[in-house]
């Protein structure tokens, strides 16, 4: 029989002064972007790169982030309700109203920052890796931010536990502990975070170009995975997928992305990628002197 007596009896309004408007997940997601951005200007000013790229950055991963994790959702987790009516269809295209995969918003990351650094790079002295190793810092604390929302929300929860920190989520009328699987991304997540700020200070500017990427993607994803074992299931799709394979849906998503994060860890290995710290990129004034200079030295000739 599970112990109530020293279970968190969990009863919190989702809304921050019992207002709509300020929902706690929300401005929980805000949060984590501010600290990002942040985190992120520090990094800028500490390696030389212009102020100036924050503002589009903080666009592209911002409207990376919610599209992605809005139509992973969808694909993911409830294609039968999003794909099988108009109704459905249309609120994809509502977020408000619940419902965000942080794979999906992974997939769609990769993809916006891949555009940013292709636009913004070759002209700064970094590629896609080079941002990529910072960004992923940044997504570990923001990431705990959202979990944290998903904790007042009385969502994404676990299956009964008799540990002494199990909550119990009076809101959806649970009556007996449940494991608080959010607290344990949450931790995870900023622990991860710590341990990659540290990497990033102490050989952030010698270690190869995509190292802080893969050892985001293995011990984020990794966590995740163990994690899901004591998830409760997302969904009737969830349901089908684990009757027919016997990992969750979280699982099979997670399973990719340790791959790829194990694989590019093997290749820069073998000798491959550029050193961490940013190019040096020639003033584009001088880069137009010298250009003036070479062209008038062959007209001479």
């Amino acid at each position: 029989m599970l112990n109530t007596l020293l279970a968190i009896r969990w009863d919190v309004d989702p809304n921050l002064f019992g207002l709509r408007i300020f929902h706690w997940y929300s401005w929980l997601f805000i949060a984590g972007f501010i600290l990002g951005w942040y985190i992120i200007r520090w990094m800028f000013r500490r390696e030389g790169v212009s102020e100036k790229l924050m503002d589009p950055l903080l666009y592209t991963m911002l409207i990376g982030t919610i599209v992605g994790a809005r139509l992973g959702h969808c694909i993911f987790y409830q294609p039968e309700y999003y794909f099988g009516s108009w109704h459905g269809f249309w609120e994809i295209f509502m977020p408000w109203k619940g419902g965000l995969a942080s794979h999906g918003g992974t997939i769609a990351l990769i993809f916006a920052v891949w555009w940013y650094a292709h636009h913004y790079g070759p002209k700064n002295g970094f590629d896609f890796f080079w941002i990529a190793d910072r960004l992923v810092i940044t997504i570990c604390f923001a990431g705990a931010f959202i979990r944290l929302g998903n904790l007042f929300n009385s969502e994404i929860y676990g299956g009964p536990t008799d540990l002494p920190w199990g909550f119990i989520f009076v809101r959806n009328h649970e009556v007996v502990p449940k494991h608080p699987t959010q607290l344990y991304e949450a931790f995870s997540y900023i622990i991860l975070g710590l341990m990659l700020v540290w990497l990033y200070v102490k050989k952030g500017q010698v270690i190869k170009r995509g190292t802080i990427f893969g050892w985001f993607f293995i011990v984020l994803f990794g966590v995740r995975f163990l994690i899901e074992f004591v998830k409760n299931d997302q969904g009737e799709f969830d349901q089908k997928v684990i009757e027919m394979c016997g990992l969750n849906l979280g699982q099979l998503l997670s399973i990719p992305f340790i791959l790829i994060g194990i694989g590019f860890l093997v290749w820069l290995g073998t000798g491959h990628g550029k050193p961490g710290a940013v190019d040096k990129v020639e003033p584009l004034k001088a880069q137009k002197k010298e250009k003036t200079h070479y062209a008038k030295s062959l007209s001479d000739s």
